[in-house]
């Protein structure tokens, strides 16, 4: 199986509007500078303060022309989102994610809220499926992003945590950045 750990948080966060949830990073700010068009992140935020993510996975996302420009003008939300994985067939589904119309095409739109089927090899799916049907245990999107011009979805498996954990971890991080100030200050 091809799941990996994921850790960290991109270091630039909200440099463009996006809806709400979610972040994209990676433009250019200076006038006349080219963009990375791999550089596009939508992230989905509140998914690492909500659930323990424990292993992830990248997948391909099947999609259409006008979502993917909208995906990489930033307008796309995975706040809501949600992957159920069928093993029989082999399939994965997202649900739930919010894709921006794209205004320059015209009357010849995709629907903003629909099922995208998302790309993996058997093996995997039936693995993530394994997963899902654990207890307590869930399928989350975690990022959207290009890859050699391709869209890719990060996915994680996720356990639900608990409003005291939650409060634990703003705690730490909350010390941890007090720590940091008073050392900063002493210096």
């Amino acid at each position: 199986m091809c799941l990996r750990s994921q850790g960290g948080a991109d270091a630039l966060a909200g440099l463009r509007g996006g809806p709400p949830g979610s972040t994209v990073t990676g433009f250019a700010m200076a006038k006349g500078k080219k963009t990375n068009p791999d550089a596009v992140v939508i992230e989905n935020r509140r998914a690492r303060h909500d659930y323990r993510i424990g292993e992830t996975l990248e997948c391909g996302i099947r999609l259409l022309g006008t979502e993917v420009k909208s995906i990489r003008a930033g307008r796309a939300s995975l706040a809501e989102g949600w992957i159920r994985a069928d093993a029989e067939p082999p399939r994965l589904r997202l649900h739930g994610v919010h894709v921006a119309e794209y205004p320059p095409a015209g009357p010849r739109q995709h629907e903003p809220i629909r099922t995208r089927d998302l790309l993996a090899h058997k093996k995997e799916i039936r693995d993530l499926a394994r997963a899902q049907d654990g207890e307590g245990a869930t399928l989350v999107p975690l990022k959207i992003y290009f890859k050699d011009g391709r869209a890719k979805l990060l996915l994680g498996i996720a356990e639900g945590r608990k409003k005291a954990d939650k409060r634990q971890d703003i705690a730490k991080r909350e010390a941890a950045r007090d720590i940091e100030r008073e050392l900063r200050r002493r210096r």
